[in-house]
């Protein structure tokens, strides 16, 4: 028949074996690529989250490099599935242009450092302008601002007007620079008459007017013409209130009123050049000429009582307890230890006090303003029926431990916090600051614990750490909304749904996992100590069971384990002066949080993508969809790539072989024995299987047989009449299977990838359509949806389909199922007949799981 013959018959032109095995290895070819750019992107990931963390460290070269090599990885992957797909998301390689175009806007901004501003609101401060603020204000704004926490009204100063001052004052600086040379930093005397000469050249010094008008501008702007108001003009220096805390080395001035502004900021400043500061500095190898002051002018609170509280045990480092210490009035005499505090320890897993000692107070610090003016802080006795009273309430002392601790959670280090309460009993917080506690390497092993013998043990770490606190078993797919804070979150299996509630969790269980899944990487985000693929973890952990998790050594212990507690306090943290770290808090919100966690929302569109987290979680999704439909491509015009399967299995079945998957691949007929594709090796030895395989007629229910009969005569399943051809076709390669039967009225899509890399290792199965009865074939879907949930599938049952889903796991745990499905797919041949009542659906589902097919 002549070509225009054909054409005008409609009949399409037959497809040649080299065509037709062109378009099957494109596809594949492109599935591949994206499944491989899917793994380097989460290595990617992992690595910036080891920055963030303080496990690894990079500087600004190489966080500029692997931010572009996340936006190459994720362009391949949104190509890749535009390539597979035939051009239907486009719309997800635009949304990888919108985020790199952000990413691309943040590598190319100048440093935060290099504000222009004298003064900032703490309105408009965050932790990411400590290289301009400092650390005090840094952290203030941070606590108002991200962690919406109460702080009392004030502004920042910035280093820049610090500098101005110092460096632009006529001989000033020089002057500075010529004493500092002079100094012994070995000797004691030699510091202390440097600093006494450092301060009066800074005090006779003038404040130029650039910094004194903005200071004065930005008083009014915040406080009004409030002539009450009182504040406290602290330091607020590069790495200060960090790593290297700082703390107490240079100078507060309480009691600042709008006149005292411009001497008070003198005074702080001079601080900078203490003999305390410059001992610290030289003993943790900082330059002694550093200039880098900002200040904190913050309103005083009339304080009702004051005082800390410590994320961790500040002394005892077996403890899992937050302490917290206050006293009457103001807080400095807890804070230099001048006062016998208050203390309250309360158990960091449950919020529970454990323990409360109550210190005899006699003296108290208040705020006094005298007939002049001025305010000063002065020493006055506390009333009788004070002195013996607890400063705090248990429920006060119980909000401020679990306050610190969503701080520390936030900072993923411990800390220490001041606070206040009012005369109107409301608190406020007045500073936070890491706790003074050594590190070690990330690469530290947990003890032995020879007296101790783990619940569960040989879990792989996800997450490094260590967490106490009560088990929570959590179900597939369940609310995390009301998911207790400190909880151990314990799940069947890793699932990125988990973030709802990870933040909250003192340590996450799962019993299987991808290390470089999502989850993983979100645990590593939030820095929740996370293990994984533990066996028989749902089965051992009980609910409210108090469980040390040991994320170090993959270990579980019951009740509360000292020695590891402390190890809690050892991890290594980042500086918080370093400008790598300051580009990657800026660009993190486009590249690690995931939120597209839900296929089944609206809402997970390409459009709805804000981060290449979520183009990754995206890509993947789709692309299984993707290779799922693979085999409908497959028609007469293209079979001639196909090789017939002989075999005794009641299907006539063909195999694409894309590379790896048969001994012979040109081959027009094959024997199971010429397989060498994995999974469709295990698929056949399921089907195979001599107990599927019995001899002899299989029990018919009459009943069932006649519905179908009536159904075929009738016309069949009439929701998608068309009866589907009678040719099966597998698509493999050594690891990959893509296998469809449609027999009859019903068909069956299996779609797999089964390897080495965890990851990638995914199955996914439907089952739709029968000549039965509606109910019938209902009861057959169900059935088959039983078996697949009691084999670890997550099921989705909608009228006559079900669709399952298995990935993520091992693949001996894959193996083992194919074999199952393999089984299945023979024995769903004429099920709906056996399904002639409700009894019928779990009857059948227990006789397959202990093997009684027939």
């Amino acid at each position: 028949m002549g070509s225009k013959l054909k054409k005008f018959l409609g009949i399409a032109p037959r497809v040649t074996r080299e065509q037709a095995l062109d378009a099957f290895h494109k596809r594949y070819a492109s599935f591949r690529e994206l499944l491989q750019s899917n793994a380097r992107m989460a290595d990617i990931m992992a690595g910036l989250e080891a920055v963030q963390s303080g496990e690894r460290h990079r500087d600004v070269r190489e966080i500029r490099k692997e931010a572009r090599r996340a936006i190459f990885r994720c362009e391949r992957m949104a190509a890749a599935l535009d390539e597979m797909s035939g051009g239907k998301y486009t719309a997800l390689s635009t949304a990888v242009q919108n985020i790199a175009a952000r990413i691309e806007h943040e590598l190319e901004q100048r440093a935060r450092g290099d504000i222009t501003e004298l003064t900032l609101p703490l309105s408009e401060v965050d932790a990411s302008l400590d290289y301009s603020v400092g650390g005090k204000n840094a952290n203030l704004g941070e606590l108002r601002n991200v962690l919406d926490m109460p702080v009392p009204r004030g502004f920042a100063i910035t280093i820049r007007a610090g500098n101005i001052f110092l460096l632009r004052t006529p001989g000033l600086f020089k002057s500075i620079y010529a004493q500092l040379r002079s100094v012994d930093a070995e000797s004691p005397s030699s510091i202390h008459e440097a600093a006494r000469r450092l301060e009066d050249l800074i005090l006779d010094a003038p404040v130029p007017e650039t910094v004194a008008s903005a200071l004065f501008a930005e008083w009014d702007a915040t406080f009004g013409d409030d002539e009450d108001v009182v504040t406290a003009l602290r330091s607020s220096a590069i790495a200060e209130d960090g790593v290297q805390s700082f703390a107490g080395q240079y100078h507060s001035i309480l009691g600042v009123t709008r006149d005292d502004l411009l001497l008070a900021f003198k005074k702080v400043v001079a601080s900078l050049f203490s003999a305390r500061a410059l001992t610290y500095r030289a003993a943790h190898g900082y330059a002694l000429d550093a200039t880098g002051m900002g200040l904190c002018c913050l309103e005083m609170v009339r304080a009702k009582a004051a005082g800390v509280a410590f994320s961790r045990h500040p002394v005892d480092l077996r403890s899992n307890d937050v302490v917290v210490n206050g006293l009457w009035g103001l807080g400095e005499m807890v804070v230099d230890g001048s006062g016998t505090p208050d203390q309250w320890q309360v158990s960091r897993a449950t919020n529970r006090i454990t323990k409360t000692t109550l210190a005899l107070k006699t003296t108290r610090l208040r705020l006094n303003r005298t007939a002049d003016g001025r305010v000063e802080s002065v020493l006055e006795p506390v009333p009788e029926d004070l002195r013996q009273m607890p400063c705090l309430s248990d429920a006060q002392a119980r909000y401020l431990a679990s306050v610190v601790l969503d701080v520390e959670r936030h900072y993923q280090y411990p800390q220490d916090m001041e606070w206040a309460i009012d005369e109107d009993d409301q608190i406020m917080l007045l500073q936070t600051r890491p706790m003074g506690l050594d590190s070690t390497s990330d690469a530290q092993s947990a003890p032995v614990l020879g007296h101790l013998r783990p619940i569960l043990a040989g879990a792989d770490v996800a997450a490094r750490g260590v967490g106490c606190g009560l088990v929570v078993s959590v179900g597939h797919g369940e609310d995390m909304t009301h998911f207790p804070e400190g909880g151990v979150m314990l799940l069947r299996h890793s699932c990125s749904t988990a973030m709802a509630a990870m933040r909250r969790a003192a340590a996450i269980v799962a019993e299987t996992g991808s290390l470089t899944g999502h989850m993983a990487s979100l645990c590593r985000e939030f820095g929740v100590p996370t293990l994984m693929n533990l066996p028989g973890a749902t089965s051992v952990l009980q609910a409210d069971q108090v469980v040390t998790v040991d994320a170090l050594s993959g270990r579980i212990f019951d009740g509360e384990v000292p020695e590891l507690l402390s190890l809690r306090l050892k991890r290594p943290q980042p500086r918080v002066d370093n400008p790598a770290l300051a580009l990657l808090r800026r660009i993190a919100p486009y590249i690690l949080p995931l939120h597209l966690v839900d296929p089944r929302a609206e809402t997970f569109t390409p459009e709805h993508c804000t981060s290449l987290h979520d183009v990754m979680r995206y890509a993947h999704e789709m692309s299984y969809s993707q290779m799922f439909q693979i085999s409908d491509s497959v028609s007469e015009r293209s079979a001639g790539v196909a090789c017939r399967l002989v075999a005794p299995i009641p299907l006539d079945l063909y195999v694409i072989d894309l590379g790896g998957g048969l001994r012979e691949a040109k081959s027009t007929s094959a024997t199971p024995e010429d397989v060498t594709s994995r999974p469709l090796q295990h698929v056949l030895e399921g089907m195979l299987n001599p107990a599927v395989q019995a001899h002899g007629p299989r029990p018919v229910n009459m009943r069932g047989f006649l519905s179908v009969m009536g159904q075929s005569v009738i016309g069949g399943n009439q929701e998608g009449c068309s009866r589907f051809g009678q040719r099966s076709y597998a698509i493999v390669s050594d690891r990959y299977l893509n296998f469809s039967s449609r027999v009859g009225y019903h068909y069956a899509i299996l779609d797999t990838w089964c390897g080495d890399t965890l990851s990638k290792n995914y199955i996914r199965f439907e089952f739709a359509g029968g000549a039965a009865a509606n109910a019938q074939r209902a009861r057959r879907v169900r059935c088959i949806a039983l078996i697949l949930t009691e084999l670890g599938f997550t099921t989705e049952v909608t009228g006559d389909r079900v669709r399952a889903r298995y990935q993520k796991y091992p693949r001996h745990e894959l193996c083992a199922r194919l074999d199952q499905l393999g089984r299945l797919l023979i024995m769903t041949r004429q099920m709906d007949m056996l399904m002639v009542d409700e009894a019928a659906v779990q009857t059948y589902a227990e006789n397959f799981l202990n093997g009684e097919y027939h």
